[in-house]
């Protein structure tokens, strides 16, 4: 049982905009049910994907992916080789990563995300900012929301697909 609410019922978070706090809660209830989700999940299980779902290595993957490469989107930048190279190998299988690695990058890149939402200007957030190569039109306060939505949904997945492949190796152990 939580002892305590969900992080958006517990108020303003410090050193956030307030216009912001909707993005830092959402990310902050992923971050907290993820740690919750993943302990001890068995790393041999991260690669599996049962009934055609996309892995819970991906998941790990992605979401740290996201939050990286919309921090910099948000900064006005392009996305860097590093960064197009992770994007090509995310959910290609790994056996040698564990589940704590992932969730440690997870935690690397949601701690790096949230350092920049608490140093932009509020007057700032309907600023343009271009997506891709394309340039396709977004703005600094689009590209934080999504991040905090695109952690949501693929939390969401995760949590499925986690709960899932316990289940099935409950009944077959």
């Amino acid at each position: 049982m939580k002892s305590q609410p969900e992080v958006w019922l517990r108020g303003p978070i410090d050193s956030y905009p307030l216009a912001l706090q909707p993005v830092v809660h959402a990310i902050l209830q992923a971050h907290e049910e993820i740690h919750e989700l993943m302990q001890d999940f068995p790393s041999e299980l991260l690669w599996e994907k049962p009934a055609g779902m996309a892995s819970p290595g991906f998941h790990l993957q992605h979401m740290a992916g996201v939050m990286d490469r919309l921090a910099t989107y948000a900064e006005g930048k392009m996305l860097s080789k590093e960064q197009l190279a992770y994007l090509k190998n995310e959910g290609v299988s790994d056996g040698s990563i564990s589940s704590e690695t992932l969730v440690k990058r997870l935690d690397i890149q949601i701690k790096k995300f949230l350092q920049l939402v608490s140093e932009i200007d509020p007057n700032t957030v309907y600023d343009f900012r271009g997506v891709g190569r394309a340039q396709l039109p977004s703005t600094v306060n689009g590209l934080l929301f999504h991040a905090a939505e695109h952690i949501q949904r693929h939390f969401g997945q995760l949590l499925v697909t986690v709960n899932v492949l316990v289940l099935q190796r409950a009944e077959i152990g």
